[in-house]
């Protein structure tokens, strides 16, 4: 019979895992405490010229700007296909940048496919209900 390496409820380690210790957590330590030192030296970089210090701080400071939606005016009478035609006209001929004409298009789409689903589940509720 063998016998227990550790008797049952006493900790191998009564003090726990050592607050603090860890390498990640003395390299966070060690940045954080030369933050101001780096900074600086980023600044005095990207003044010489030096482009990637520069990006550097643009992006930590200037986060790239995200894409607005503009506002557009199309008609909106007609059928799908015709609203369609008049997206495709508005794109190439500049009116709507083309990725906002892409994104109508696919909405255009999207809505055939509601359209044309309502449609079926109307037959067949008409259909179930001639054979009762």
């Amino acid at each position: 019979m063998t016998t227990a390496k550790f008797k049952a409820g006493v900790s191998g380690n009564p003090k726990g895992r050592p607050k603090d210790k860890t390498p990640a957590t003395l390299l966070r330590k060690s940045i954080v405490e030369a933050m101001p030192d780096i900074i600086l030296k980023l600044v005095e970089q990207a003044k010489e010229g030096d482009t990637a210090a520069a990006k550097i701080l643009l992006d930590r400071c200037c986060p790239t700007l995200k894409p607005q939606a503009m506002a557009i005016s199309l008609p909106v009478n007609g059928t799908l296909a015709e609203q369609g035609g008049e997206v495709i006209k508005a794109t190439l001929s500049g009116h709507i940048p083309p990725d906002i004409g892409a994104q109508l298009i696919t909405a255009l789409a999207n809505q055939s496919k509601i359209i044309e689903i309502d449609e079926l589940t109307q037959r067949i509720e008409a259909l179930e209900g001639k054979k009762q």
